[in-house]
């Protein structure tokens, strides 16, 4: 993914920092990350607005106000590539033990206490013992098994229920592009039906990186009820890759721009947007989105940017610590889309930066329970505010 969105509300009032904003603070150093100024969040310059907007970034960038005017949000564009290596780094500076290419395949259980975690690798089976375990899978791989309340609905047709799938196509001609299709403005949209008839999904979203001229971005969105099910992800999977094909050859045979590009990069899988999640000490629902006061447990605040309206007169949401600790269950915290919330809630606030304070909440909990000697549920609230604070989390 290269797109972290929804940081800042309509009004132009910033709600995630933290690890999320140093990652971005981080990645702007190295030239890898694009983002609005910041006296223009939540206002509406006519060029800004229009820089997204040609760009095929409205729903990232604009909304309206209470006024009815488009305003421009606080999201970044980085450069994937880049954000691979930077997080890297910062796991290696924390001082973590990194171990990739293995697959984490359930918990260890001592009654109803999460006590570590079964590995598979190319090596074989191990084992991992821990005093605190974190589920940060996205599908709540951990929580498969356990003894604990668990909800699954997705809405037919909503957000969560499809498959995010993205690729870039290099060495575009984005001038010509433009100077075909504003000389003959019925130009594009006949292309664009007609490489639909052949089969291809012609719409793409521009590079905004000072280094990636000449790339554009294809965000696929692929219904799914099923996403954990093996034969259901290899069907889109394959079905998805094979398309990005068919419409780059179907761009670069027909449209201005298009004729010396390649396809650059693919996402390595597929983008899981809902799924299992756990019912918790605290249940988000749909009615949770209109309240108006922090939970005495606050973590996180989350911009509130997608209900149209709704939003306009709820700018941001409140998530609670007891979110992510599961029914019944010792010793683990899920921090990722299957923290405790109904489809409703999840279909707003389960993309990357609201994982990323989850995260983030988590290993602060999870370190305070360490050096506390205490269980997880009994964290003191104080102490774990304090702690989010200090690595620069936005709370009330």
């Amino acid at each position: 993914m290269n797109i972290i969105p929804n940081l800042a509300d309509i009004e132009g009032r910033q709600w995630i920092g933290g690890f999320c904003q140093e990652l971005i603070a981080r990645l702007k150093g190295r030239g890898a990350a694009d983002f609005p100024p910041r006296d223009q969040w939540g206002r509406g310059d006519p060029e800004l607005v229009r820089k997204y907007e040609r760009a095929g970034m409205t729903h990232f960038y604009i909304r309206k106000n209470a006024e009815g005017r488009k305003i421009v949000l606080y999201t970044a564009v980085i450069d994937p590539e880049v954000a691979k290596d930077e997080l890297n780094v910062m796991v290696e500076e924390s001082g973590c033990r990194l171990l990739l290419h293995t697959l984490c395949t359930g918990p260890i259980l001592e009654g109803n206490a999460v006590k570590g975690v079964v590995l598979e690798t190319k090596s074989g089976p191990q084992a991992v013992l821990a005093k605190v375990v974190i589920d940060s899978t996205g599908d709540g791989d951990l929580i498969r098994d356990l003894d604990t309340p668990t909800d699954g609905y997705m809405r037919p047709g909503s957000r969560i229920a499809q498959f995010g799938w993205v690729y870039w196509i290099a060495n575009v001609d984005l001038d010509a592009f433009d100077e075909a299709t504003e000389k003959d403005p019925d130009l594009w949209p006949a292309l664009m039906k007609k490489i639909t008839e052949e089969g291809g999904r012609p719409f793409f979203s521009r590079g905004l990186l000072e280094h990636q001229k000449g790339v554009v971005w294809i965000h696929r969105l692929l219904g799914s009820m099923h996403q954990t099910e093996p034969e259901e992800m290899t069907y889109i999977d394959t079905t998805a890759r094979r398309t990005a094909v068919r419409s780059w050859e179907l761009l670069k045979k027909y449209v201005p721009g298009f004729e010396n590009s390649f396809i650059m990069l693919s996402a390595p899988q597929l983008g899981t947007s809902g799924g299992r999640r756990i019912i918790g000490e605290y249940y988000l629902s749909e009615k949770e989105l209109d309240r108006t006061e922090p939970y005495e447990d606050t973590i996180a605040v989350f911009a509130d940017n997608d209900r149209g309206d709704a939003s306009v007169s709820h700018t941001h949401t409140f998530i609670p610590y007891r979110s992510l600790i599961p029914a019944g269950i010792d010793g683990l915290l899920v921090a990722c889309r299957a923290f405790s919330s109904d489809y409703e809630f999840q279909e707003f606030f389960n993309l990357i930066p609201h994982c990323m304070c989850l995260g983030q909440a988590a290993g602060a909990a999870a370190a305070l329970a360490v050096r506390q000697g205490t269980d997880l549920r009994r964290v003191p609230y104080e102490d774990l505010k304090k702690e989010l604070l200090r690595g620069g989390a936005i709370l009330p």
